[in-house]
């Protein structure tokens, strides 16, 4: 798997221990952690920025800008979808109560990627 940097929408204040939130685009913050051949090697908190209805694009361009190349969402809908993947950054299918969970289950391989047959209506 080599060098990955993965996002996962939190709850505050972020971080392995924290909740992971519902909404990707209107988390507190992403909890970002790179991992290299797979291990953890940082940890690190980037705090959302507000956006308004139709704004969905502001998460995926925050992430990018940080080079983020993985997302571990719980769903998204087709707009904020479409943008990662011109991006070029993964959505994963993620589960788990906290960002240590769902992490745990990247790092095993036992996360879906998201296909528009997943996307929630309505955004």
């Amino acid at each position: 798997m080599s060098k990955t940097r993965i996002a996962v929408p939190s709850m505050f204040p972020g971080g392995l221990k924290a909740q992971r939130s519902g909404h990707f685009g209107r988390c507190d913050v992403f909890t970002v952690i790179d991992i290299d051949d797979d291990i953890i090697v940082d940890v690190s908190i980037l705090n959302n920025i507000e956006h308004s209805e139709g704004g969905c694009l502001v998460p995926v361009n925050l992430l990018a800008n940080h080079n983020v190349n993985s997302i571990i969402v719980g769903g998204m809908g087709m707009r904020p979808l479409m943008g990662f993947k011109e991006a070029g950054i993964n959505v994963y299918l993620g589960d788990g109560i906290t960002v240590e969970d769902a992490v745990n289950s990247f790092l095993k391989d036992q996360l879906d990627l998201m296909t528009t047959d997943h996307v929630c209506g309505g955004h």
